[in-house]
């Protein structure tokens, strides 16, 4: 006796829909939605299970509260890039780490997650809805899962806007996604892979931006950079800022790896690779 009314309001949702993907608003609010409710024979009080019936159904994905991307299944839509929506989920993001070095051409490991660095005063959403928790941190959404790594707010730079199909997004820069490997290498497949992509950087590394960049972060990671630029035949003097910046004890070269290995006092660096060095 119901079912008449479900399917009707079904189709006004469809409708919906239709418009979303015409106005080409394929990540969008719960206000853009509620704009074009009107227009799509959407009663006020209605939008909100509008919505539900259209998650439930498969035509919409929700991505943190208020937030909503049309699932690839919709006609005509192309499908909604994983970086599009993890710019979604968060205020303030940028394609970072593993994501960013595969995006840059600087390794052919291809990440099974998407690495986003966001800030310490930036909420990341619970998990609700579509979202599941992953383990190890990560928020997934649909299929992808999201890594978030968070910094403050001053160390959130080294920033460039790219064009990803039809989505306008952040990524970190070469330099900058270079320096978050030296920091971080679990998030870049490990420090191997952090100075392979330092080698196919190579001549095209921007050297006075890369320096700039490591003053701007801490001691080890500075030292870590100046030992990789010697390594690789960089002059001295063009690194004597890097020579000069204090620091305090000496600092692994790999932060994942073991404390052990021969300590170079020029770099301040323990030299815990294990294997020769290639870099």
């Amino acid at each position: 006796m119901n079912a008449t009314p479900i399917v009707k309001r079904s189709m006004v949702g469809v409708e919906l829909v239709r418009l979303l993907a015409e106005q080409g608003e394929r990540v969008f609010s719960t206000e853009k939605a509620r704009e074009l409710s009107v227009r799509a024979g959407i009663k006020p009080n209605y939008l909100l299970e509008a919505l539900y019936h259209l998650r439930r159904n498969g035509w919409i994905v929700a991505l943190r509260r208020g937030f909503y991307a049309l699932a690839s299944s919709v006609p005509g839509v192309a499908p909604v890039h994983e970086f599009e929506i993890a710019m979604a989920i968060v205020r303030r993001a940028a394609i970072s780490h593993w994501s960013a070095l595969h995006y840059h051409g600087l390794t052919d490991q291809v990440p099974l997650k998407v690495f986003v660095l966001t800030t310490t005063d930036t909420a990341i959403p619970q998990t609700r809805g579509d979202q599941t928790r992953h383990a190890g941190g990560g928020c997934q959404v649909g299929e992808t899962v999201y890594q978030f790594i968070r910094v403050k707010p001053a160390r959130f730079f080294g920033l460039e806007k790219i064009w990803v199909g039809d989505a306008h997004v952040t990524v970190t820069d070469p330099e900058r996604s270079l320096l978050d490997g030296l920091m971080m290498p679990q998030y870049c497949g490990d420090f191997a892979e952090v100075l392979h992509a330092f080698d196919v950087r190579g001549d095209r590394l921007d050297l006075n931006r890369v320096v700039n960049y490591a003053l701007k972060l801490d001691g080890a990671t500075i030292k870590r950079l100046g030992w990789v630029l010697e390594h690789q035949g960089v002059d001295l003097a063009r690194l004597e800022p890097l020579v000069k910046a204090p620091i305090t004890g000496y600092r692994s070269l790999d932060p994942t790896g073991p404390h052990q290995g021969i300590r170079n006092h020029r770099w301040m660096i323990q030299e815990n690779l294990h294997g020769p060095v290639t870099s």
